[in-house]
């Protein structure tokens, strides 16, 4: 059916670590029933959590081994896919009847993805999405993803796509998602700027589909017990600002700030052909004889074994 309830479930990491966090999760199990909702998307970095304002104790050139030790806990405190997590959060799934799209930090190996999982409600874990591009210092942490998880899934809400944070930023990716049909634009984030929902707004309306951003809601530094530099103590870490936007760029929900709870809406995918009617940005608004967009989607290991 084409109308359907989605919801972005704004919460945040935990500081007793990825066992709290996803009990938290799970607390919302009856929130969702009431809620009705056939999608829930959850936000960047949930669970494993987003290490704002750590510093891994790197210097340009040099690393000191307090930052190798807090490297470690992190490390300890990401998640494996799959795992006793995912299989958690598939069961969840199941009970809700609601298709999950959640923000995790995945252990590959010793490296670390900052990773988008999606569950469906009958098949459980079904893809994967691994962040292109870690912004900033995240690549101190983050290893980048490939071609090959560039996921788009068929759920009761509609053809579902991933893209975190400031991976919305990039409009070749934008394109590539564009291109298979993304009817319901996920957005896992921790940004909690007013730029942010001026992005979500126009990404709906270039792609002409629904958007969900989901962003974390962290507690100041005084109220965790942590020091962070160069943060006032008092101001929180991160402020949320979940919502959900319309395929002309019309704010449906939201913004959610401050606080944690579900956001939800109502959303009708038979809209879309009407949106698309003047602006199909990889239809007939595109102009092929022109610009021409190449994606690689091969997996890209860094070994890999040939045999006889």
């Amino acid at each position: 059916m084409p109308k359907s309830i989605v919801a972005a479930l704004q919460i945040g990491s935990l500081p007793e670590g990825k066992a709290a966090t996803l009990e938290q999760i799970i607390g919302y199990e009856q929130a969702i029933r009431d809620s009705g909702a056939s999608l829930v998307v959850m936000p960047e970095a949930l669970l494993g959590g987003y290490p704002k304002g750590e510093g891994f104790g790197t210097q340009l050139g040099y690393r000191l081994p307090e930052g190798r030790e807090a490297f470690a806990r992190y490390f300890a405190n990401a998640i494996d896919v799959p795992g006793a997590e995912t299989e958690a959060l598939a069961q969840l799934s199941a009970r809700t009847g609601a298709s999950l799209v959640v923000g995790v930090i995945e252990r590959s190996g010793n490296t670390l993805y900052c990773t988008v999982l999606f569950f469906e409600p009958e098949a459980g874990l079904l893809a994967k999405h691994r962040k292109l591009m870690p912004t900033g210092t995240e690549r101190l942490i983050w290893g980048k993803g490939d071609g090959s998880t560039l996921a788009v899934v068929d759920s009761r809400a509609g053809r579902l796509g991933a893209a975190v944070c400031w991976e919305n930023y990039m409009p070749l990716l934008r394109t590539a998602m564009y291109a298979k049909g993304v009817q319901v634009w996920c957005a896992p984030t921790v940004d909690e700027r007013e730029l942010w929902q001026v992005s979500m707004r126009h990404i709906a309306a270039e792609g002409r589909c629904f958007v969900i951003s989901a962003c974390q809601v962290q507690d100041s530094p005084a109220a965790l017990g942590l020091e962070v530099p160069n943060w006032p103590a008092e101001r929180p870490l991160i402020n949320g600002g979940s919502v959900i936007v319309g395929p002309l760029g019309e704010v449906l929900a939201g913004p959610l700030v401050a606080t944690r709870g579900l956001l939800t809406a109502e959303v009708d995918t038979a809209q879309l052909v009407q949106a698309r009617y003047d602006f199909d940005v990889v239809g007939h608004y595109a102009r092929p004889d022109v610009f021409e967009l190449c994606v690689d989607e091969r997996a890209r290991p860094g070994v890999r074994f040939v045999a006889d």
